[in-house]
C-alpha cells in the first residue's frame, strides 16, 4: 500500500505545495529570477526616439577643457554655449557643494540667472549647505513617513542652489540584487518632500512653480504637475524605467549647431569621474538613465505590477499543476500540455505587457510546473519500472525471454488481473517416473537432477513457440498458448509445441540410455476454449494461473492417452483449428470421467509423409462403421489399417480390436450414441 502511495503521480501534489509555499515566501533567488524576466520583457521594447541630448564630458572634452573639475566659468560657458546652440533646458548633472577655489562661481552664478539650468543634489546620511525649498503642495503631509527617507542631503553652495530654475535630487533605489529598475520620484529629508531632477526637469519643463503630491497611510496615492498631469508610481512613488526611451548621445567636445530645443542632459562619462550604474540594460551612466526616467514620463509610459499579481500567479500555478497531473495517466497528452501550457504562459505574458505595460511572471509558474511534472513523471518512471520488473519476476520462468522483453517494453500487453480469454493448454506427464525413481534408487541428489533436466528439455519447445508455462505439477506440466501475449494462432502452437516437446523426450532418452539409466515417455493432452488467466491465489499468496473446464479436459485427454495407445490427444475445437495444419485422425467419443457429454478426441499424425489419403478414408469408414455398431466391418476395417500411417496408430489399432471385442458381447440399445463412458481418469 505504501508502496503504491509513493509511485502514485499525485504524490507531486507534494511539490507543488512546496513550490507554491517557496513563493508565498518569496525568497531573494526567486524575487531575483522574476525581477530578471521583467527586465526581458521591458528592454523588449521598441526603441522611441525623444528630443531629449545627453552630453557626455569624456576625455576628448577634458582634453579640450583642461584638468577636472573644471573651473566654474568653464561650466558658465558650456550652458551658456548650449543655449546658443538651441537648447530647450539645461540639466547640469554636477553637483558643486564647495566654493570654487579658483573663483569662477561668480561667472556661473550670472549664467544661472539668465538661462533655467537644473542642478542636482544628492541625499545622504549627512547634510551639507542648505537645499532649496521645493516648491510642492502636499495633501496628507502627515504620512511624509510613508515616503522613502534620508537623514540629509548634500546641496551645492547656496549662491547656486538658490538660482537655479531647478533642483532635484539624484538617487537611486536598487532592487534586491543591486540592479536599479524603479526610480523614486521623491523623498524625504527632516519631514521635507525633495524632487527627483527627472521631476524637477518636467515641472520646470511644463512652466509649473509646483508638483502636488496625495499621500495616504499606504504611501503615495497620486502625483501629478499642474500644466502636465497625473504621474503614476507606486506606494513608494517609484516609476519603472522605460529603457526603450532614448536620447542623442554625443561629446561636449562636439556640440551639433541645433539641439533642436530639446532637454540637454550634462554628465561626466571619463573614466575615473564618472561611474555607470547597474540597470536592466547593463552598466550606464547616471545622466542616461535620467533622460530614460523623463522620456518615461514625456511619453506617459505606465509600467506597473498590479497588485493582484503574486495571488493570480500562485493561483495559477495551483490550477494548471492540477490540470497537468491529471493528463499525466496520457503521457504524450501531458507532456504537449506542459509544452502547450509553458509556450502559452510565456505569450500570453508577453502580450499582457506589450498591451497593457502589466509585468506577469512566468519563471515562477513555468518552473513550478515543470518540478511538479518532473516529480509526477519521475514516480511514474518508477512505478513503470517496478511494473516492469514485476512483469520480469511474474514471467520471467513461465515464457521465453524474448516475450519477458516485449511485455517489459509494453506492459499494457498484459492484464495482470484475471480474465477469460480464448487459449490452448497443454498438459503434460512423465511415462515411466516410477521405473527411473527405481533405478536412482536412495541418490535423491542424483534422481532430482535428472528431472530437472527433464524438465528443462520439455520446456525448451515451450519458450521456442511463445508459449506460457504454468507450472510443473510433479512430473507433469501445464503450459498455455495465446497469454499473456495474444497469439491467433495459439492452437496450431500449442499442437506443434506438444509434438515437439515429445520428440525432445525422445533425445533425452538418448542421454539416459548414455548414463544407463531407463528410458521414458511423455503422453500430452491439447484443448482449446474460454480459459480464465492472470493473477489466482489468495490475498497472500498470488500467482500467473489458469482455471476452466478447458485446462481439466485438457488434463483428462492427456490421462486417455494410454488407453487409446497415442502420445497426444486433442480435443474437438483445436481439432477445427488445426485440421488444415496437421493430418489428424477421429479416435472416439468419449464421455470423460465427471463428464456426461461425449468429447470427439483426436490425434495428429507426428510425420505428414506417413499420410495416405485412402487410408484416411478407411480410418474414418472405420469410424462410421463402429458407430453404426456394425462392428464385424470395423474389426475388418481396423485389421486392415495395421501398417498405415507409418505405423503411428499401430498401437491405437490394437486397442481398438479390443474395445470392438468387448462392444460386440454388450447389449446395445438400438439408439446407442456412440459414445464410450471412460470410468478412469
Amino acid at each position: 500500500m505504501i508502496k503504491k502511495i509513493i509511485v502514485s503521480p499525485w504524490t507531486a501534489l507534494l511539490t507543488l505545495l512546496l513550490v507554491i509555499s517557496v513563493r508565498i515566501s518569496d525568497p531573494v533567488f526567486v524575487e531575483s529570477i522574476r525581477l530578471r524576466y521583467f527586465d526581458t520583457l521591458i528592454t523588449s521594447k521598441p526603441t522611441t526616439e525623444n528630443n531629449i541630448f545627453t552630453v557626455n564630458i569624456d576625455e576628448e572634452s577634458i582634453n579640450q577643457y583642461g584638468q577636472w573639475p573644471f573651473k566654474r566659468d568653464i561650466y558658465a560657458n558650456i550652458i551658456q554655449n548650449l543655449y546658443q546652440h538651441n537648447a530647450g533646458l539645461v540639466v547640469f548633472n554636477v553637483l558643486m557643494p564647495e566654493i570654487d577655489r579658483q573663483g569662477g562661481d561668480n561667472v556661473l552664478q550670472d549664467v544661472l540667472s539668465s538661462y533655467p539650468v537644473i542642478l542636482p543634489n544628492i541625499p545622504s546620511d549627512i547634510s551639507k549647505n542648505t537645499p532649496k525649498i521645493p516648491g510642492s503642495a502636499v495633501l496628507n503631509p502627515e504620512y511624509l513617513d510613508r515616503v522613502i527617507q534620508y537623514p540629509g542631503i548634500i546641496a551645492n553652495i547656496p549662491s547656486l542652489e538658490d538660482i537655479a530654475a531647478g533642483v532635484g535630487t539624484v538617487n537611486t533605489l536598487p532592487e534586491i540584487d543591486g540592479v536599479n529598475r524603479r526610480i523614486p520620484l521623491i523623498v524625504t529629508v527632516n519631514d521635507k518632500l525633495y524632487p527627483a531632477l527627472s521631476l524637477e526637469t518636467l515641472r520646470v519643463a511644463a512652466g509649473d512653480t509646483t508638483f502636488q503630491v496625495k499621500l495616504s497611510e499606504l504611501g503615495v496615492e497620486k502625483m501629478r504637475i499642474p500644466a502636465f498631469g497625473p504621474i503614476t508610481t507606486d506606494n513608494l512613488g517609484r516609476i519603472w524605467i522605460d529603457w526603450s526611451q532614448s536620447a542623442t548621445s554625443i561629446s561636449l567636445s562636439n556640440i551639433p549647431n541645433d539641439l533642436g530645443g530639446a532637454i540637454v542632459i550634462v554628465g561626466p562619462t571619463a573614466a575615473g569621474i564618472g561611474n555607470p550604474i547597474p540597470t536592466a540594460k547593463g552598466a550606464i551612466f547616471p545622466h542616461e538613465t535620467q533622460a530614460s526616467v523623463i522620456g518615461t514620463m514625456l511619453n506617459n509610459v505606465v509600467i506597473q505590477r498590479p497588485d493582484y499579481a503574486d495571488g493570480m500567479e500562485i493561483l495559477s500555478v495551483l490550477l494548471a499543476g492540477m490540470l497537468l497531473l491529471a493528463l499525466t495517466r496520457w503521457i504524450y497528452i501531458g507532456l504537449l500540455s506542459i509544452v502547450i501550457v509553458s509556450v502559452g504562459a510565456v505569450l500570453g505574458s508577453r502580450y499582457v505587457f506589450s498591451q497593457y505595460l502589466y509585468l506577469i511572471d512566468v519563471t515562477f509558474f513555468i518552473s513550478s510546473i515543470v518540478l511538479t511534472s518532473l516529480h509526477a513523471y519521475g514516480v511514474k518512471f518508477l512505478s513503470e519500472f517496478f511494473q516492469k520488473q514485476q512483469i520480469k519476476k511474474q514471467f520471467g520462468s513461465y515464457v521465453s525471454p524474448v516475450i519477458v522483453e516485449r511485455l517489459q517494453k509494453n506492459p499494457n500487453l498484459i492484464k495482470l488481473g484475471g480474465e477469460e480469454k480464448m487459449l490452448s493448454a497443454v498438459m503434460t506427464d512423465m511415462r515411466n517416473f516410477t521405473g527411473l525413481g527405481e533405478k536412482y534408487g536412495s541418490d535423491v541428489e542424483g534422481f532430482t537432477s535428472i528431472m530437472n533436466e527433464y524438465m528443462t528439455t520439455i520446456s525448451v519447445p515451450v519458450f521456442a513457440n511463445d508459449g506460457c508455462l504454468i507450472k510443473f505439477i510433479g512430473d507433469a506440466s501445464l503450459h498455455i498458448h495465446g497469454a499473456p501475449l495474444d497469439d491467433s494462432r495459439h492452437a496450431y502452437h500449442a499442437v506443434k509445441t506438444a509434438i515437439e516437446m515429445i520428440q525432445a523426450v525422445d533425445d533425452f532418452n538418448k542421454h539416459l540410455h548414455s548414463i544407463g539409466k531407463p528410458p521414458v515417455g511423455m503422453g500430452a493432452g491439447v484443448n482449446t476454449g474460454k480459459i480464465l488467466v492472470g493473477n489466482i491465489g489468495s490475498s497472500g499468496k498470488m500467482g500467473y494461473d489458469v482455471l476452466g473446464d478447458p485446462v481439466s479436459v485438457a488434463s483428462r485427454l492427456e490421462g486417455q492417452t494410454k488407453s487409446y495407445g497415442v502420445l497426444l490427444l486433442i480435443g474437438p475445437d483445436t481439432f477445427n483449428d488445426v485440421k488444415n495444419d496437421f493430418h489428424c485422425f477421429e479416435l472416439d467419443c468419449i464421455a470423460l470421467k465427471g463428464k456426461s457429454i461425449g468429447l470427439h478426441i483426436y490425434t495428429p499424425l507426428f510425420n505428414n509423409d506417413n499420410f495416405n489419403q485412402p487410408d484416411a478414408e478407411r480410418h474414418a469408414y472405420m469410424i462410421e462403421a463402429y458407430r453404426a455398431q456394425d462392428f464385424d466391418t470395423a474389426e475388418i476395417m481396423t485389421r486392415s489399417l495395421f501398417g498405415c500411417f507409418g505405423g503411428e496408430l499401430d498401437h491405437y489399432y490394437e486397442l481398438w480390436l479390443d474395445r470392438i471385442n468387448i462392444m460386440k458381447e454388450l447389449s446395445l440399445p438400438s439408439d446407442w450414441d456412440g459414445i464410450y463412458r471412460a470410468t478412469s481418469k
